[in-house]
């Protein structure tokens, strides 16, 4: 597997995962987070359109640049990347009994449809790349009465991606994503 020339000239990164059970609110998901830490050096000059280049080679796009909301959401209609390209944050994922996951310039975030996550504090200059699998249309939802059963519907009918948004096809996530699905 050949690493994309501004990833990391190291050993794949193995992610970090992650698993959150329905909590009644949020649906969250059967398949892990994802976090890949240090996946992209920082002192590329426009670390930014590096990742943007990167998820776009490997099928992740629709993307656009910006921070995280500080209000729980997630998406049912696809997977999110999130690779951040500057400052650190921390991160709420999975709803109020949740993990607080701290991550820095370099680090991508794979979140599956499903798995609310909030930004509860950040660096000034804390900034992500966001891209979807086949270039999805996302959807916000809040864990409101009412999103759910279509929620569920959406999220059980996602294929797992065809590539991780690092490696491409031979990369962790559909490794990891199948063998929790048990396919």
């Amino acid at each position: 597997m050949e690493a994309h020339p501004t990833v990391k000239q190291r050993d794949l990164v193995e992610p970090e995962q992650f698993r959150f059970k329905d909590d009644g609110v949020f649906p969250n998901s059967d398949l892990p987070l994802l976090v890949y830490r240090h996946a992209f050096t920082t002192e590329a000059q426009d670390c930014a359109s590096i990742i943007e280049q990167c998820f776009a080679e490997n099928d992740w796009t629709n993307s656009w640049r910006n921070g995280v909301y500080s209000f729980a959401h997630y998406h049912s209609t696809t997977h999110e990347a999130l690779g951040v390209y500057c400052g650190a944050a921390t991160l709420r994922l999975s709803g109020e009994r949740s993990s607080d996951v701290k991550v820095y310039a370099g680090d991508v975030i794979v979140i599956p449809a499903g798995v609310p996550h909030q930004k509860i504090s950040a660096s000034e200059d804390f900034a992500v790349v966001g891209a979807y699998p086949d270039g999805r249309e996302w959807d916000l939802l809040r864990g409101l009465p009412g999103e759910r059963p279509k929620s569920d519907h959406n999220i059980a009918a996602l294929p797992i991606p065809d590539n991780d948004p690092i490696y491409g096809a031979d990369g962790p996530l559909r490794q990891i994503w199948k063998a929790a699905r048990g396919k």
